[in-house]
């Protein structure tokens, strides 16, 4: 057989390996499974690619963007013959290069008020991939995800980690967890990095803190926790779709930084109500306000 000779396309030879870990049973199951993933930068992309290795079936994917250069440290599918090129493009062909018989159906203006009840019909589970920043289309993904009893997972990569949180049908919702709702944007991104991480293990090794700035919506991210979110994020989706195991819900979280070599398991009832997590976003209010005055006034850092 050549080099540029064709393989033809088989399923089960394809996805065999995960026999063992799964049943043949199992795996055909996975493939009638559909998946919905908003966002495909830095953790989406990779958990669709991920998601198409597990041999799913169908997928449901959104985003509007186009890779660039500011991308290339952490996100699947950015690289020079990309730039310019949407995600939603690429990664659609890259995860059609897994698995040429994976069922996409594409919603390139993102996430929107018009269309997010066909980008969650019949899915099985919701995957979030969206930027830190864009909390309109999260908390509308999430309510949305919760009055249809969707399971949605959120996995967010924290320094060189992953912090991992599950929100089940008939469980705490997104919003009685984070509390995002009618408050300013500056709270808004308070109240989701502690409810994210209540354990702060990032916290301790941040470089240059600098390179944080909630005021511009930027802050540094590393492939090394897309990777570590990928890998949880489609654990916990092959545990709901195929019911197998124990799935923490919030206001459960875990958390797994690969740096400190740490995980912790946090409780918090009542997500940001509980009394704990209103003196953690008490103390990260002033210390991301303090940064915020720190910078200096023309935008550069000293």
């Amino acid at each position: 057989m050549t080099r540029d000779s064709q393989v033809a396309f088989s399923y089960d030879e394809a996805f065999s390996r995960n026999l063992g870990w799964v049943t043949q049973a199992e795996q055909e199951l996975l493939r009638t499974k559909r998946v919905a993933i908003a966002g495909l930068g830095g953790v989406g992309g990779v958990h669709l690619l991920t998601l198409a290795r597990m041999g799913i079936g169908k997928a449901h994917l959104a985003d509007f963007d186009t890779f660039d250069l500011a991308n290339f440290n952490r996100q699947t599918g950015a690289t020079v013959s990309n730039i310019g090129q949407p995600k939603i493009d690429v990664l659609a062909r890259m995860a059609r290069d897994i698995n040429p018989e994976l069922e996409l159906r594409l919603f390139p203006q993102g996430v929107t008020s018009s269309n997010i009840e066909a980008f969650l019909a019949d899915v099985d589970i919701y995957i979030d991939g969206l930027d830190f920043f864009a909390f309109e289309a999260r908390e509308r993904v999430f309510a949305a995800c919760f009055a249809a009893g969707i399971p949605a997972t959120t996995v967010a990569p924290l320094g060189m980690g992953a912090a991992l949180l599950n929100f089940m049908p008939n469980r705490m919702s997104f919003e009685r967890y984070f509390r995002l709702k009618d408050v300013p944007e500056a709270e808004k991104q308070v109240r989701f990095l502690v409810g994210l991480s209540p354990s702060m293990l990032q916290r301790g090794y941040l470089a240059d803190p600098r390179s944080v700035d909630f005021a511009a919506r930027r802050g540094p991210s590393t492939g090394i926790a897309c990777q570590l979110c990928a890998g949880i994020a489609a654990t916990q989706a092959l545990k709901i779709l195929l019911n197998r195991g124990r799935v923490d819900a919030a206001p459960v979280g875990l958390h797994f930084d690969a740096y400190r070599g740490a995980l912790r398991r946090t409780w918090r009832p009542w997500g940001n109500r509980n009394p704990i997590q209103v003196i953690a976003v008490a103390i990260a209010r002033r210390q991301i306000a303090t940064m915020q005055r720190s910078k200096p006034e023309d935008g550069s850092w000293m």
